[in-house]
């Protein structure tokens, strides 16, 4: 900081003491006199990637931020409740004013990766940008630049859309499909039920209210969404309603939480935990659909009328009885009979694999059975496992079995749909872009590589169909030349294996030309060519931002506006892309005339029509936030199907609920896929790389042997992602340690606090251990999203669970399975 912003930030500082009586000088000093200086509040937002984009009361005095509080301005009663910011938007000051805070333009003047950097003017920074991209694009194509994976700030207008607005008016850029939190969970919902949103959003969590059992199958909303406005708040109010009403008439209601670790979900607010092995679920759900049956607990008139695959009554065209759900889980080839096989998925065959009883398997089942509207709710950490796909899509075969698809107080297993009020943002042109070509989210690395020889068929790739030959397949042509990294840090610490990534991202003969845009001095910025420094979140004047996408029940609108000026020379993504729009010639496409006030009007005017009443952007200024609970009513999923699936028919090419996939079998038949990859029409279980059931292979069984620990990665309640971690407030707060189980901690002579190391064949970290029975033995868990400190160095002793993580991505999805690890644990 430079000491004339720092005297401004002290004299602020010095006022505020005043105010509140407070003052540095001894008592036998008379304090000067203090002309108190009235604070000024602005509302604002938190705009991390968590869901909610809470509102914040950022109040300050000339210009420096003073205090940051929350929404209080109703009682706090259930349906007209208080908005409040969680720790992390509570925390935003320290945010704002961190040490890390990019200031300036800068080149990097060091090996990459090496945080080596000088200061520059924008006039250098933008006119190198605009060069080097235009360079690289003129030779290569517009094909050869990519974004990474962002979602470190969701503005409506100055964000990333204005610099993929830029890019699509000269040409556009590679497009990347998929994200790190749900490409597989999207491929299992488009291949069970014709799109991504039925699988993606179920429920409203308001249905919630009218069931007798809740399930969440690794679904922790107590740390994951934790917003006022957020499913956490939800849950907490109905669950306790529940169990209230449940301890004063005797009303059936029962809360089941299956999850590797204790979470803070369940706390005593479940009334029983399953520890599940990570990556085993679907061999659970098979046992358990192996009981309902046998028994003769599934529902038989929906299977018949709604599903495609189940049984002889609902074979898909061409097939013979084995191809047959029901014939898989039996190992019975004979319909009609309920004869198990040698090979039946019984709750013994299970219970080896994912470490659940039996017994507990069995009375499971029956728990589901007996429920007369069971609600199961499965998380998203599913997904990002070798074999997430399947993983989802065996969930899912618990509420169609038993026919409790689309009726009140069921949910068909996606994640709860929150409410949600429109706005306008930023236009991009799409419509522009002339790159018709697309990678998985996950695959850039290998792009940079290597992405000239990557296909359709191996990789992925998704090409234009007069770009295919006679077998559907065609190469992507071209590798990765440039990157731009905008507010987020998948260049390297949410990415897999960071230690791979960084050899790569040195070698500036595959990637020419990086530019990072941010906040901070993350680790992704370290390994940018230039810098640019945005402003942030309380220092923008966006106007109107809505409630994200999981803020629960609750539809919020909140007016962003600012007291303060951008720091030092931070700039948004607007004028920094206004700024090359400039140099390359096309500013008059970029803001077609209007003024940066004029654009903010005009997306305010859009939200307005489609909510009449909301208030005037002055009256929000005031008011903050607009919210509304359920304002479209409570939501059941696949209701309209479920009344009349002929009518209503799904996206699927049955129109039903497609338990086989003829289309995943075409797939499995024609893709060239990875030993131990499977592509199947129905939804199994099978062993994987990294799992708990290595593959048998000599090199899986030695790594297995090896490397004899689960690792399984979660979110904290001190980051949302990586966001956050430069906040010493939380990691405080929220500590970053290993969690094992006291009989493996034992074994290895190891207490809590012990420092120790975590490693594998991909790298080693060096953390805190907690010992704690709240993790199922053989299983260790780590928060993600901790800072890489390991760019050069044998240890990551920042702790990021990523230099552990692999780069090998699902069979389906192409996406990241970064929760399949096997690692070794020993005291540093």
């Amino acid at each position: 900081m430079e000491r004339r912003e720092f005297l401004k930030m002290s004299a602020a500082m010095s006022a505020a003491a005043a105010v509140t009586g407070c003052s540095s000088e001894s008592a036998q000093t008379t304090p000067p006199v203090t002309v108190p200086v009235e604070e000024k509040l602005n509302w604002s937002a938190c705009l991390v990637n968590c869901g909610s984009n809470c509102p914040v009361k950022v109040y300050s005095r000339d210009g420096i931020i003073t205090r940051i509080e929350t929404d209080y301005a109703v009682e706090d009663d259930y349906g007209n409740h208080q908005v409040r910011a969680c720790l992390r938007g509570r925390s935003l000051r320290k945010r704002v004013y961190a040490p890390d805070r990019l200031k300036y333009p800068m080149k990097r003047v060091g090996p990459r990766g090496s945080g080596q950097f000088e200061r520059i003017s924008w006039d250098e920074a933008l006119n190198t940008v605009a060069s080097e991209l235009g360079r690289l694009r003129g030779q290569y194509g517009p094909e050869c630049t990519h974004f990474t994976y962002h979602s470190g700030a969701y503005y409506s207008f100055a964000g990333f859309n204005c610099l993929a607005r830029l890019m699509n008016i000269t040409g556009g850029a590679l497009g990347a499909y998929g994200d790190y939190s749900w490409a597989q969970l999207y491929q299992a919902a488009n291949y069970t039920y014709g799109d991504a949103n039925h699988g993606w959003l179920g429920s409203s969590n308001a249905e919630m209210r009218k069931s007798d059992l809740v399930l969440l199958i690794g679904h922790n909303p107590a740390e994951m969404r934790m917003s006022g406005s957020g499913e956490s708040y939800d849950y907490l109010n109905i669950i306790q309603d529940k169990q209230k009403q449940r301890a004063q008439d005797g009303t059936q209601f029962k809360t089941i939480i299956i999850d590797p670790r204790y979470t803070d979900s369940a706390l005593g607010k479940e009334d029983q935990w399953i520890p599940v092995r990570p990556g085993t679920d679907a061999a659970l759900m098979e046992a358990l659909a192996f009981e309902l049956i046998t028994n003769n607990w599934i529902d038989q008139s929906f299977l018949n009328s709604h599903c495609l695959g189940f049984d002889e009554h609902t074979l898909p065209a061409g097939q013979d009885y084995d191809a047959t759900y029901k014939s898989y889980i039996l190992d019975n080839t004979q319909p009609g009979s309920l004869t198990a096989g040698s090979n039946a998925k019984t709750p013994e065959w299970a219970s080896a694999i994912c470490g659940v009883p039996a017994d507990d398997i069995r009375q499971l089942a029956k728990d589901l059975a007996d429920a007369t509207t069971p609600f199961v709710h499965i998380a998203a950490s599913l997904n990002r496992q070798a074999a997430g796909e399947n993983n989802i899509r065996a969930c899912y075969m618990l509420p169609i079995l038993l026919g409790q698809v689309g009726l009140p107080g069921t949910n068909n297993g996606a994640m709860c749909s929150g409410a949600s009020l429109p706005i306008a943002t930023m236009p991009t042109r799409g419509d522009l872009n002339t790159v018709d070509k697309s990678i998985s989210f996950f695959t850039f690395t290998q792009a940079i590589e290597d992405g000239e020889n990557m296909t359709v068929l191996r990789d992925g790739v998704k090409l234009p169909a007069d770009q295919l030959d006679a077998n559907g397949d065609g190469k992507l042509g071209v590798n990765i030349k440039a990157i731009v990294n905008y507010a987020g840090n998948a260049l390297i610490n949410q990415h897999a294996d960071t230690k791979k990534t960084e050899a790569l991202l040195k070698d500036e003969s595959k990637c020419e030309f990086i530019v990072v845009i941010d906040n901070w001095m993350t680790p992704s910025a370290e390994f940018a060519d230039i810098l640019l420094p945005d402003i942030n979140w309380l220092e923008t004047k966006d106007d109107l931002i809505n409630q994200s996408y999981a803020a629960g029940d609750t539809a919020t609108l909140v007016q962003m506006s600012s007291s303060l000026e951008p720091m030092f020379e931070c700039r948004d993504a607007y004028d920094i892309a206004l700024g090359i729009a400039e140099i390359w010639g096309v500013a008059g496409q970029f803001t077609e005339g209007k003024t940066k006030q004029q654009w903010r009007d005009e997306l305010y005017a859009v939200a307005k029509n489609a909510t009449p009443e909301l208030p005037s952007k002055e009256e929000m200024k005031t008011q903050g936030i607009f919210r509304k609970y359920l304002p479209n009513g409570s939501y059941v999923v696949l209701e309209d199907f479920r009344k009349d699936p002929v009518a209503n028919p799904l996206k699927t090419p049955s129109g039903k609920i497609e338990i086989y996939s003829d289309r995943l079998a075409t797939l499995g038949s024609k893709w060239e896929l990875k030993e131990g990859d499977v592509i199947s029409a129905l939804p199994k279980y099978v062993p994987t790389w990294d799992g708990y059931e290595s593959l048998d292979t000599p090199e899986e069984r030695e790594k297995a042997a090896k490397y004899p620990l689960q690792m399984h990665g979660y979110h904290t309640k001190g980051r949302a992602h990586s966001s956050y971690h430069n906040v010493p407030w939380l990691r405080e707060a929220v500590e970053d340690a290993v969690w094992m189980n006291p009989i493996d901690a034992q074994e290895r002579g190891l207490s809590s606090g012990d420092t120790v190391q975590v490693f594998n064949d991909r790298g080693t970290i060096e953390l805190p251990v907690k010992v704690t029975p709240r993790i199922m033995p053989g299983v260790t868990a780590l928060g993600q999203g901790a800072w890489f400190k390991g760019a050069g160095k044998n240890i990551d002793k920042g702790g990021c669970l990523n230099t552990l993580t692999s780069q090998r991505p699902t069979p389906i999805s192409k996406g990241n399975g970064q929760h399949t690890i096997r690692v070794q644990i020993n005291k540093a």
